[in-house]
């Protein structure tokens, strides 16, 4: 249940922390604020009273009646004869009214009666006696709002108020936290395809400069070794290529046996293959601009040019749409595919494109011996081979590797699955309206 970005977890702890404090201090307040405000409308019940008791006393006994008419249209006092068979509904049982019961009968003494209702009628009533010795006794009915606890009403506006300003402020705190952290997962993305990230901005907090400050160098100091790595491979591929050139003219001119010759110039050209698949591997793909490319086009001339090197490679109708790829990168990747296929497969491949709603599948299908579900992860390593299944001697172990960094460089992906008959379905999964540049 709980979110998975950092932003909205920072943020959901943030909140949940301003609520509870929020709860304790309306707690607290409400704990101490009872005694007073208790203590203050005891003593305003018992004033009044006290002035309507000892107003009476001193009133002529046909002016009492008009001074009743007056304290109830102008306070809203009244005063009515209690009897003995009076239905009382007590004041709710709360700290605040538990406090003004017994300030009251501190104050009015200990046969005092505090109600809510008496015969069902609502009011803050309030019991009393003329005079000690009487037995008669009288109600004094205030209006209820004055036995009502209501300060928590009206703080609640400010209350939600602060909510609210809080909220705010805790996700200003967690997306400060977060929104590096967000641009140092993609620029990581973007390395991990082998790319050069825009350089972090190294500001805010101490440790999120030092981070950023520290990610920056990391990403630099890789794209100088990967430059190191294509310029020591380039070298070794030039200086390699010579002697095998001029190996190959004095095996063509020297060797008289046709299959000593033969043989000769075959390892050759397998050592000049490997040559070129390692500079394959080395080669920096994202320097190619991404282009609007018509994905059918390419794939016809890679199997067109494929059978014309004899190879039995099919192409299945469809018309996938244009995408921003490099085509260069791309057409590398499939031709390793086929190259695979045709080597392991040992007969016809077949090319199939599927196009979905997102996304764009070309399937390369052969029918040879497959691999194992546990090693297909492994075989996307460099230098990775599968002797017994689909990699020969001759074989570098990066035909696959080439294939799933340029398909990565394309936010897609190389999905290897057995065929429901037999071999392999090497599929390249592209996606549909994102555009390489970006990424």
């Amino acid at each position: 249940m709980m979110p998975r970005s950092l932003l909205a977890r920072t943020f959901l702890l943030l909140a949940l922390l301003i609520q509870l404090t929020n709860v304790v201090w309306v707690s607290l307040f409400r704990y101490l604020e009872a005694e007073p405000r208790a203590r203050d409308t005891a003593q305003m019940a018992a004033s009044t009273v006290n002035l309507v008791r000892a107003s009476l006393l001193a009133a002529a006994i046909e002016n009492r009646l008009r001074l009743l008419e007056e304290l109830g249209s102008r306070e809203g006092i009244r005063l009515l004869p209690a009897e003995t068979d009076d239905r009382l509904t007590p004041l709710p049982d709360s700290r605040f009214h538990r406090l003004l019961q017994r300030q009251l009968a501190a104050g009015l003494g200990p046969h005092t009666r505090v109600a809510a209702e008496v015969n069902g009628e609502a009011g803050f009533w309030i019991s009393f006696r003329l005079d000690e010795g009487d037995e008669d006794e009288f109600w004094l009915i205030l209006p209820r709002e004055r036995a009502a606890h209501n300060v928590l009403g009206h703080l609640l506006s400010w209350v939600v108020l602060a909510v609210i300003l809080a909220f705010v402020v805790a996700w200003l705190i967690a997306s400060r936290i977060s929104r590096p952290l967000r641009a140092m997962a993609a620029a990581a993305a973007v390395v991990g395809r082998g790319q050069r990230p825009e350089p972090l901005a190294e500001n805010g907090a101490e440790e999120m400069r030092r981070l950023a400050g520290a990610f920056n160098a990391m990403a630099s100091s890789l794209e100088r070794h990967d430059k190191d790595r294509s310029e020591v491979l380039a070298g070794i591929s030039h200086d390699l290529r010579t002697p095998l050139t001029r190996l190959r003219l004095e095996a063509e001119m020297s060797i008289g046996d046709d299959s000593a010759r033969h043989g000769v110039i075959a390892d050759i050209e397998e050592m000049e293959a490997v040559i070129s698949q390692f500079m394959d591997y080395a080669r920096d793909e994202s320097g190619e601009t991404p282009v609007a490319t018509d994905l059918a086009a390419l794939l016809g001339d890679i199997v067109e040019r494929k059978r014309a090197t004899g190879q039995r490679v099919h192409l299945a109708p469809a018309d996938p749409p244009q995408l921003e790829l490099r085509p260069k990168a791309l057409a590398r990747a499939v031709t390793n595919l086929i190259d695979n296929a045709v080597k392991y497969g040992g007969g016809e491949v077949w090319l199939h494109t599927t196009i979905s709603a997102d996304t764009v599948s070309i399937d390369v299908i052969d029918h040879g011996p497959g691999i194992a579900p546990a090693e297909i992860e492994r075989l996307k390593r460099p230098f990775t081979r599968l002797e017994a299944a689909r990699s020969g001697p001759g074989g570098t172990g990066l035909g696959l590797a080439i294939v799933d960094r340029i398909a990565r460089l394309h936010s897609g992906r190389l999905d290897l699955l057995p065929h429901p008959d037999g071999g392999l379905i090497a599929r390249l999964i592209l996606p549909r309206g994102q555009s390489p540049e970006l990424l």
